[in-house]
């Protein structure tokens, strides 16, 4: 009986790579609109200035930019991961499960590219 592999092959993390490299590329282009979408909302146009200017719309405006902004720190954190995801490939460290050392489903790594878990090991610690 052969033992278990330790760490996936370089042909392997190549692929992993791959699918970070574009969900990276995604990620920071939503992220670059989220903020060129609240910088626009501070600027000063003519809505401000007339008189079907409501309360209502304000409170509408500054929770939609509230939202925009949760969204945006979110879609940051996200890009964090792919990076650290990245120095992993890079270390061949990449796919390791950090609680058990089991190499983390192939499956789980292409939805989830920045996964440090696998599923039992997420699970287990919400109980």
């Amino acid at each position: 009986m052969t033992t278990a592999k330790k760490r996936y092959s370089d042909e392997e993390l190549a692929e992993f790579k791959a699918i970070i490299d574009d969900k990276l590329a995604l990620a920071r282009r939503d992220y670059k609109d989220m903020m060129s979408q609240l910088d626009n909302s501070v600027s000063n146009d003519v809505a401000d200035t007339s008189p079907t200017y409501h309360a209502v719309e304000e409170g509408t405006e500054v929770q939609s930019k509230e939202d925009l902004l949760r969204m945006a720190q979110r879609q940051q954190k996200f890009i964090k991961g792919l990076e650290a995801a990245l120095i992993r490939i890079q270390n061949k460290t990449y796919g390791i499960d950090r609680v058990t050392g089991e190499l983390i489903p192939k499956e789980r790594l292409r939805a989830v590219p920045h996964a440090t878990l696998s599923v039992e090991s997420k699970n287990a610690r919400r109980h």
